[in-house]
């Protein structure tokens, strides 16, 4: 079992790490354009320090990006060049509705993109949108407090009708909300949630997760409904977990956190909520309010497929403050001594992608899709801005080896698979540019100084044989 000959190879970039363009045409400013560099980016992601206006001395990488805005023809006929089926982007929310809860939408903002998707469609690159990739505008979280809100729920599904009504024919494969269990991290990002001191944060994270749950079955509802065609897809934040000794404490203790993200995928997989989610709500005391109909709107619209990021697998233990904790990543993991790092302390571990494929796969049954899988890496350009960067190559062979095993030895459904990252973009954990993924070099620092010029790297020629191969040439 070879994977299939339309198996669609291509690259993943979002609009608030990009696009840059913040303010031009008629867009409104969105929670992550409010995401400093430094100390305080992650008190203003986790909702713990309020920022909704930009303030000096700080710096502010998601105003400009890489200025795709600005560049997406030439960065397009770069995917083109290097043979991409598929290019997974996002909408910016508050580029189609700058306030989140206007009547109308921005028509120049509907332009753009219809722009970039019928240039897509050029090259014959499929479009995979995501609807809402960390991007709440502004207004939104001033008004109404963000997610937490059930008033999101009627905004976002307009947005969503109005993008999918206007990209019929043009967009086909759809994601509702980018890694959704992000929302229970980084709650700002996610959720655009703030807050106070005297708030219950675990009742509101999950109130605003049930929110976001029955907007994207609603999402994927309309898209059915505008066009049989539509295939719609759910996006978790994936990478297994395992225990750190052979302890049935600690075995346990890798269950329950992958069912911190699982509860998410489960509900728009499924289209119910699983017992066991409903027992921790019951046991921790938590009050989540849900409509009548809430239930019958989950169960009518599961997703058609399943989406996730894969960086690293997590090693957790019941009793994690007796070791050496891993740096790096949102989710606590502890050192693994059998895996080696990247320069932020990501563990590398291709086989944990293969099992993280074979559990979801056995979980739901249903076509899964990695959108999301690279190497953050700092990257030292000649004077030419050539960038020798073999082990980014090494890193991503042994991905696709890995998911090519889990299609070809285990029987893995896999639609495609989209590198994260395939242009240098501004990492959304730091913020920084430094931290590179790209295929393509973007002359811009940390700062913010540098021309934007984009040069080729190694890993580009590399991964225009990949796909030229459909996966058999690797090296």
């Amino acid at each position: 079992m070879a994977l299939n000959k339309d198996f669609l190879w291509g690259g993943a970039t979002a609009a608030n790490q990009s696009e840059g363009g913040v303010l031009e045409g008629g867009r409104g400013l969105s929670n992550v354009d409010l995401l400093p560099t430094g100390p305080d980016r992650k008190k203003v992601a986790a909702g713990n320090l309020e920022m909704l206006e930009w303030q000096g001395g700080y710096y502010y990488p998601a105003k400009v990006a890489i200025d795709m805005y600005h560049h997406y023809m030439e960065d397009i006929k770069l995917f083109a060049e290097m043979g991409f089926k598929v290019y997974r982007m996002s909408l910016s929310w508050s580029r189609i509705f700058p306030k989140g809860d206007d009547q109308e939408p921005n028509e120049e903002g509907l332009v753009f993109y219809e722009t970039i998707f019928k240039e897509l469609k050029k090259y014959n690159i499929e479009p995979l949108v995501t609807i809402a990739h960390f991007d709440i505008p502004v207004h939104l979280i001033k008004v109404y407090g963000g997610w937490r809100n059930r008033k999101l729920i009627d905004f976002y599904a307009k947005y969503a009708e109005t993008v999918i009504n206007r990209y019929k024919g043009l967009v086909k494969y759809w994601l509702t909300i980018n890694e959704i269990n992000i929302l229970l991290h980084q709650p700002f990002v996610g959720g655009g949630i703030i807050f106070k001191e005297e708030d219950n944060q675990q009742e509101i994270k999950y109130q605003a997760a049930h929110h976001q749950l029955v907007a994207s079955a609603l999402a994927t509802k309309i898209a059915h409904e505008v066009d049989s065609e539509n295939m719609v897809g759910c996006m978790l934040a994936g990478g297994s977990h395992y225990p750190y000794t052979c302890r049935p404490e600690d075995y346990q203790e890798a269950i329950n956190r992958d069912r911190e993200g699982y509860f998410f995928i489960d509900v728009q997989a499924r289209g119910k909520y699983p017992n066991y989610a409903l027992k921790k709500f019951e046991r921790e005391g938590l009050s989540i309010q849900m409509k009548d109909g809430d239930e019958a709107i989950l169960a009518a619209s599961p997703v058609d497929f399943v989406t996730f990021s894969y960086y690293c697998s997590r090693t957790v233990s019941a009793h994690s403050e007796d070791y050496a904790q891993a740096t790096g990543n949102l989710f606590p993991s502890i050192k693994n001594e059998h895996l080696p790092s990247t320069e932020w302390g990501w563990q590398i571990d291709p086989l944990g992608l293969r099992n993280s494929l074979n559990q979801m796969y056995d979980r739901y049954q249903k076509p899964l899709f990695i959108v999301e899988n690279g190497l953050g890496a700092i990257d030292t350009p000649d004077e030419n801005g050539y960038v020798e960067d073999d082990y980014r190559i090494d890193y991503l062979k042994k991905h696709v080896q890995a998911f090519k095993d889990a299609v070809e030895i285990d029987g893995v459904e896999l639609l495609g698979y989209t590198t994260w990252g395939c242009i240098d973009l501004v990492a959304a954990s730091t913020g920084q540019m430094s931290k590179r993924y790209g295929f393509i070099y973007v002359d811009r620092d940390d700062e913010g100084n540098g021309t934007l010029k984009r040069t080729k790297k190694k890993s580009f020629e590399w991964y225009k044989q990949v796909i030229a191969s459909n996966g058999e040439d690797l090296d």
